[in-house]
């Protein structure tokens, strides 16, 4: 019996026309959009912040009235976008949204506004002129790291993002309505992206409200494998100098966190399309 081999080559006049019609592509994916007027600009802050509040919302990150999620206006840059106080996450609209200027009056819409969200957000928001969005909320995990008040640790490499990124804000101090103890949240975050509340929670920010949105989920998400890895057995760290370089990576990259985003809100809207309301 003989065997014979072929060639694994196809000839060019051989190929279908399908196989011919083929060229090398160089596909992306779509970046942070540009604006022509405040007008889009807001409306595209408003429907994030819409999507991002249902997001939390069938993650389960809601618990009674704590948690909220701010956007920077794109004009009065000292008022923020928020979700109403006593609203449930599941149900939030664009329409919803209530504006709160410097001194924490609702200047637009009719609902009140938690105190702690003003306590906290106007004091990051002011502290931070490059932070949009700022997103808080009593999520479990972040919880549960928050009690045992440790950081974020290199276990992981979607930990990394937060290599040196985030911090733990020490000595819980009750709920938080007064803005002297939202100037210490801010000062203690300084100019990182992430911050773990003593006895509290998780607080993230970014350049936009895709990215303090998105890192929120990724430092939950961190904040339960860090809990699962220590409670099974002894961790093992990745080596600092390819940590910093795997962040430097993240913080570098065009999109960043900013992609991460994407398919979050992808989901919800098509779920969820009332929240554009």
């Amino acid at each position: 019996m003989t065997l014979t081999t072929q060639s694994p080559f196809i000839e060019q006049q051989t190929r279908s026309a399908f196989a011919q019609s083929l060229t090398p592509k160089r596909p992306t994916l779509e970046g942070p959009p540009t604006f022509d007027t405040v007008e889009e600009e807001r409306l595209h802050r408003k429907q994030r912040l819409a999507a991002a509040l249902r997001i939390f919302g069938k993650l389960g990150y809601s618990e009674s009235l704590a948690g909220h999620i701010t956007a920077r206006d794109p004009e009065l840059l000292d008022h923020f976008w928020v979700n109403p106080l006593g609203r449930a996450f599941t149900r939030i609209s664009v329409s919803d949204l209530i504006l709160v200027n410097h001194d924490g009056e609702v200047v637009y819409g009719d609902a009140p506004v938690n105190q702690a969200a003003f306590a906290i957000h106007s004091q990051i928001h002011a502290a931070r002129p490059d932070v949009v969005s700022a997103a808080h909320s009593h999520s479990i995990h972040g919880k549960a790291l928050a009690v045992l008040q440790q950081e974020i640790l290199p276990i992981t490499q979607d930990a990394l993002v937060f290599f040196e990124d985030n911090v733990v804000v020490p000595d819980f101090n009750g709920v938080v309505l007064d803005i002297e103890e939202g100037r210490r949240i801010a000062r203690h975050l300084g100019d990182k992206r992430a911050a773990i509340l003593a006895n509290h929670g998780l607080l993230t920010v970014g350049g936009s409200v895709e990215e303090a949105v998105a890192l929120y989920v990724v430092a939950e998400r961190a904040a339960h494998v860090q809990l699962l890895a220590a409670a099974a057995g002894q961790l093992t760290f990745i080596d600092e100098q390819v940590a910093r370089h795997t962040h430097e990576q993240s913080r570098s990259s065009r999109f960043g966190v900013w992609s991460g985003f994407a398919n979050l809100w992808e989901e919800i809207v098509h779920e969820q399309p009332d929240l554009l309301d």
